[in-house]
């Protein structure tokens, strides 16, 4: 009988998506799954349009259902400053699928979903996995793709590949969207892999704390968190709305609060002032050096590049302590947060021009280039009539 009610709690409610926010926000018990949707108000849900759950749910299971992560994101799914909700149901959806084998992952989709593929096709599921694992962001991109009326565009990443970026930000592709508010569609019982979401959440806190005055608001805060995976990505110079952080932020401040709150309350190195939409942050050096020391390994290991004089080998306790009492601390964070966006940006853009094929990396870019040019024209529409 549990089992049933399980199978119909699944059918009827996004369950993953329950989870996922009650374990972020410092809910998730060992309930069972039933308890879990029952007990959960629907605040802890992320609104985006309405009614559309049915039409994620039905794009999903189009696609080879081992997945361990499955979660869709972008202007499509949640409303960005300027754009309408006319506009949001014509924008393409973001996808990404995490999956434990992808070898087996891309070879079933190959046989229910060749069409999706570039020329790459042809050189079967074990190269496609190959290339999506040892080039770029360890991201393979299908784009432009048809299904159930909209056009969506959808990215596989291994589990384990996923979990190293979250915890370690040796990308920051993956892990810099899931800094942002998503709609989680499928999440399976990887303890590794929830903790490994909560790290990159705690991460993105940590850093942008490092980038701030010792007092700001939440949106600054928020601000500064979206903008984190943007920073060095040379897109954001050609192709990409310069705006598109401050879209991102303005009408989705509550899917943020979700998002941090509890983590926020829990920090000891924060005052956090919910009613007045203000913190204040511990700028010591000995807070400073905490934060640093709290921060994803591969970042630590680019701003000690920063520091440290060839030859002299410090350890990289010792480089943080020194960094935690410089005045440009800050500008040392954010430079090696740019050098991991701007390397991983570069190298999975090169690799999208064949996993998409030519025609729609031309199609898909000047896309791009439009929606760069409208949110141009908007600015100086707002900036003419103030």
């Amino acid at each position: 009988m549990l089992k049933f009610f399980h199978m119909r709690c699944i059918s009827y409610f996004t369950l993953s998506e329950f989870c996922f926010q009650l374990y972020l926000c410092g809910y998730f018990v060992h309930k069972p799954v039933c308890t879990l949707v029952v007990d959960c108000p629907n605040k802890m849900t992320l609104p985006a349009l309405q009614n559309t759950g049915v039409i994620y749910r039905r794009i999903l299971s189009q696609f080879p259902q081992d997945i361990s992560l499955a979660f869709v994101y972008g202007s499509g799914v949640f409303k960005q400053h300027g754009t309408s909700q006319g506009q949001m149901e014509k924008n393409m959806l973001d996808f990404v699928f995490a999956v434990d084998d992808p070898v087996t992952w891309h070879t079933m989709n190959l046989l229910q979903n060749r069409r999706h593929y570039s020329i790459l096709k042809i050189l079967g599921p074990t190269k496609i996995s190959s290339i999506q694992n040892d080039y770029g962001a360890s991201v393979y991109y299908n784009t432009l793709v048809p299904a159930d009326g909209r056009i969506i565009k959808y990215g596989v990443i291994s589990t384990d590949s996923l979990i190293d970026d979250l915890m370690h930000w040796k990308t920051l592709y993956v892990a810099g969207r899931l800094h942002k508010p998503v709609k989680m569609l499928v999440q399976n019982e990887n303890g590794k892999l929830r903790a490994a979401l909560v790290s990159n959440l705690k991460s993105a806190v940590m850093a942008s704390f490092l980038m701030l005055p010792e007092s700001f608001t939440e949106e600054e805060l928020f601000l500064q968190i979206a903008g984190l995976s943007y920073a060095g990505d040379f897109r954001m110079k050609i192709g990409e709305d310069k705006s598109k952080v401050s879209n991102i932020v303005k009408d989705n401040i509550q899917h943020f609060r979700i998002l941090y709150s509890n983590i926020l309350r829990d920090c000891p190195q924060v005052v956090y002032k919910p009613p007045q939409g203000r913190l204040e942050v511990d700028k010591s050096p000995e807070g400073q050096f905490i934060q640093l020391m709290a921060l994803p390994r591969t970042l630590q290991q680019r701003i000690t590049k920063l520091v440290d004089l060839p030859g002299k080998n410090r350890d990289v306790e010792e480089i943080l302590l020194q960094v935690a009492q410089d005045p440009d601390c800050g500008a040392m964070v954010h430079q090696g947060i740019s050098s991991i966006v701007k390397s991983s940006s570069i190298t999975q853009s090169i690799k999208g021009i064949a996993t998409a094929g030519l025609w729609k990396t031309v199609s898909y870019s000047s896309k791009k280039l439009m929606k760069m040019w409208k949110g141009w024209k908007r600015k100086q529409s707002v900036s003419q009539t103030s």
